[in-house]
């Protein structure tokens, strides 16, 4: 699927030389941690976590998941001057409304395009299906669904490129492995047929991999923090580098994780031994990088770039 001319992928860097390097990490978690638990005894009262964060005039804006105590998900809206100390609004900014949400609407990844918000999330329907669902948004609280994008039962995270590669978005998509999507209009998507990042045997990945925060367009390539889990379903942070020429090509790719589950609101929760991350922020040098807890709780871990 080679998109870019080789004259521009090379002032790109999309070559093998040195991307290990590229990737980002360790990260350290904030001393504030948790940013985020559960409150009240309504929509917010099970777990909120699984965060998406983007910065935006001025101030950080996540949207993260909240459990009622029922189980069932929506999306709240927190925001933050400083990206550690977040104030929540009181109502969700997005909830089941049709019977594929009846479970819930989960796990949010958010992108701005050419000054509109574009929201991925998982519309669940309680039984057997899950589907990769688009909302659009002017001002991050009032919301549009336009429906899920990917034709099969089953299938989660969608995490796009904010910017188009030779008039094509990409999305990288799946909970087991990870596939390839690209649409030129961003509602509809045709799927690449060969996954582009699977599951290592006997590494800390080997039980299944699923994209984290949208992908970022480095020198070096697209850059992919994903999320990954080990035959126990311990899970852990890691990233994988793609070509910017070809976003099938896989360049670079952890060998150990850029965090994994250890403090205790990690180690222990509604399920345990758990680090996922689903929104990062990169301002300044510094890489925030918001994640849930135990599926309880919002973390931040943090990496200085070098």
């Amino acid at each position: 699927m080679r998109i870019l001319p080789l004259i521009l992928l090379a002032l790109l860097g999309g070559t093998a030389e040195n991307v290990s390097s590229s990737l980002p990490g360790p990260f350290t978690r904030a001393l504030e941690n948790p940013l985020l638990t559960p409150q009240g005894q309504g929509w917010e009262a099970l777990a909120v976590f699984n965060p998406a964060v983007i910065y935006a005039d001025g101030h950080y804006w996540m949207l993260y998941r909240a459990q009622d105590p029922q189980g069932i998900s929506r999306l709240g809206l927190a925001t933050s001057s400083d990206g550690l100390h977040f104030v929540r609004e009181s109502q969700p900014v997005l909830s089941p409304s049709d019977p594929g949400e009846a479970g819930g609407v989960e796990d949010p990844r958010l992108v701005r395009i050419g000054g509109r918000y574009y929201l991925t999330y998982t519309g669940y329907d309680g039984r057997r299906v899950a589907q990769t669902r688009l909302a659009v948004s002017e001002d991050l609280r009032e919301w549009r669904k336009l429906g899920a994008i990917i034709d099969t039962p089953w299938n989660k995270a969608g995490a796009i490129l904010d910017q188009p590669l030779d008039g094509l978005y990409f999305m990288y998509f799946g909970d087991r492995e990870i596939q390839l999507a690209t649409s030129r209009d961003l509602r509809r998507w045709q799927v690449e047929p060969e996954a582009v990042l699977k599951p290592r045997p006997g590494m800390w990945d080997e039980g299944g991999v699923e994209p984290g925060p949208p992908p970022l367009l480095t020198p070096k390539g697209i850059l992919l923090i994903y999320n990954g889990r080990d035959h126990r379903n311990v899970y852990a942070v890691g990233a994988a580098l793609f070509s910017a020429g070809d976003p099938s090509q896989l360049l670079a790719r952890s060998e150990t994780p850029l965090l994994q589950a250890e403090a205790p609101y990690e180690r222990e929760g509604t399920v345990p031994n758990v680090v996922f991350a689903e929104g990062l922020v990169v301002r300044e040098g510094v890489w925030r990088l918001y994640y849930g807890g135990g599926d309880r709780v919002v973390g931040l871990a943090t990496w200085q770039q070098r």
